[in-house]
């Protein structure tokens, strides 16, 4: 049998009812009074019934607001989810656009060192040869001795000199390259490290016109992680190159290292190009912005760097500016990252 909310109450009115039926010979005011009563009664139970009807509208009501708060709860945290997932394909696609920059970067420094090499080998061994058949005719001459011994020279001077410079490009690239790639921690030279990242960027900064100075202590050893460290510089020269460089015929970027405490180092990027103005400064480092779209920039660059910092050097940035007076960006970092590896 159906549960009835009102039991008691239709029983008191049916009661109640009988009462006054029963009284139809007393006298009329207590007829009246229990009469009154009973209507009053009546009143309430109705209201009873009127506020639980709204009660379970309201109930279904709130039910299926809750239904569709979880659904777009849920429909909320997949497209969050999708978001991270394509936010993080864009920094890593960003991440090997900026390494594909440097291997073409690299290879067409490296072309002009071994180049010389060749054509300095190649000069030598015409020499070489040249002497071979005189002397073999037996019409050497001390002169042309003396003349093929300074051709050697000089060819071996410029061969050696030249490979050597090739092999130092080659051991910088080999190294940034693997550091951005494998995300290792270990103990490097602060100092040193910098002017490996800066030759494998040498060739965007002679495009640019571009002159860097590093003022760092030779001494300075941190141990954190280098390929970090590469990515930020790297995103700093390209940003310098799209934005503070690019409506000028060249510029300037200082480096300046320095030690606020003995476990915590400062590295200022500073540029003299065009500064960044007040209204976009507090967005420089949100993902997508970028006064430069269709112009070269997609707005990851500094949004990058901003999570390496964060991130992986456990450190803050900060940015200093005034257009037409140049740009600093300002890097605090604990000279030995608190943890294991990441």
């Amino acid at each position: 049998m159906a549960f009835n909310l009102f039991d008691n109450e239709e029983k008191v009115i049916e009661d109640g009812a009988r009462l006054i039926a029963q009284l139809d010979g007393a006298k009329s005011e207590l007829r009246d009074g229990v009469a009154t009563l009973l209507d009053a009664y009546r009143k309430s139970y109705r209201e009873q019934r009127r506020l639980v009807r709204v009660s379970d509208r309201q109930q279904e009501q709130l039910s299926a607001v809750n239904q569709e708060l979880q659904r777009k709860k849920e429909e909320a945290e997949l497209a969050l989810t999708s978001l991270k997932e394509a936010q993080e394909n864009l920094l890593q696609a960003e991440k090997l656009a900026s390494l594909g920059a440097l291997v073409a970067g690299v290879a067409h420094e490296i072309n002009t060192p071994v180049g010389i090499a060749l054509a300095s080998a190649s000069h030598l061994a015409e020499q070489t040869a040249a002497v071979k058949l005189v002397f073999a005719e037996g019409r050497i001459r001390k002169s042309d001795f003396a003349d093929y011994m300074d051709t050697a020279d000089e060819a071996s001077a410029l061969v050696l000199s030249n490979c050597q410079r090739a092999a130092e490009l080659i051991n910088s690239f080999k190294q940034v390259a693997v550091d951005q790639t494998s995300a290792e921690r270990r103990r490097f030279l602060l100092g040193g490290y910098i002017n490996e990242v800066l030759r494998s960027l040498a060739p965007r900064l002679r495009q640019s016109h571009v002159q860097v100075t590093v003022d760092c202590p030779a001494e300075l050893e941190v141990d954190s992680y280098p390929g970090a460290l590469s990515q930020v510089l790297t995103n700093f020269v390209m940003n310098a190159s799209i934005h503070a460089f690019a409506d000028l015929p060249g510029g300037n970027i200082a480096i300046a290292i320095r030690q606020p405490s003995p476990d915590l180092v400062e590295l200022r990027f500073s540029d003299d190009g065009a500064g960044i103005p007040e209204a976009i400064r507090a967005r420089i480092f949100d993902p997508f912005f970028t006064p430069k779209r269709g112009s070269g920039g997609n707005g990851l660059g500094l949004h990058i760097v901003f999570n390496i910092i964060a991130g992986t050097l456990k450190g803050q940035v900060a940015v200093e500016s005034e257009v037409g007076q140049g740009t600093s960006f300002i890097v605090t970092f604990p000279r030995i990252a608190p943890g294991e590896d990441q």
